[in-house]
């Protein structure tokens, strides 16, 4: 009888275990993509970080969706078609975004030849 129990307690212990190792999959799944979201209410903050009932809402949505098999992307270009682009922190390459990517590299290329251009004026001064 005992050892009928305790066959049975291990094999609800190992049923439970991969059914739990899904859920933090799913949960996990969830915060990277919310990590990657700015909540629309909160200036400044992602939807991971944000308690508004957007946000929660929000990672609702990224459930729902991650367990009806859709994909990380294709919950991406939902979130963009229905909010923007600017829901997303990370914005992809694109004719639209190309500023965005270019003016850090242009600035930083502009500012060290500046530097560079007063230290070799400042030697020569010398």
């Amino acid at each position: 009888m005992i050892r009928k129990l305790s066959r049975f307690i291990f094999l609800l212990l190992i049923l439970n275990f991969f059914y739990f190792e899904n859920v933090f999959a799913d949960i996990s799944k969830v915060d990277e993509i919310s990590k990657n979201l700015r909540c629309l209410v909160c200036q400044g903050q992602s939807v991971y970080d944000s308690n508004s009932d957007f946000a929660l809402s929000v990672k609702m949505l990224i459930s729902d969706k991650l367990s009806s098999g859709a994909t990380e992307d294709e919950i991406y270009i939902f979130l963009k078609s229905k909010y923007g682009d600017w829901i997303v922190y990370e914005p992809e390459f694109n004719k639209y975004t190309l500023v965005l990517w270019i003016l850090p590299l242009f600035l930083f290329i502009i500012g060290g030849l500046l530097i560079v251009r007063k230290v070799f004026i400042n030697r020569k001064e010398k």
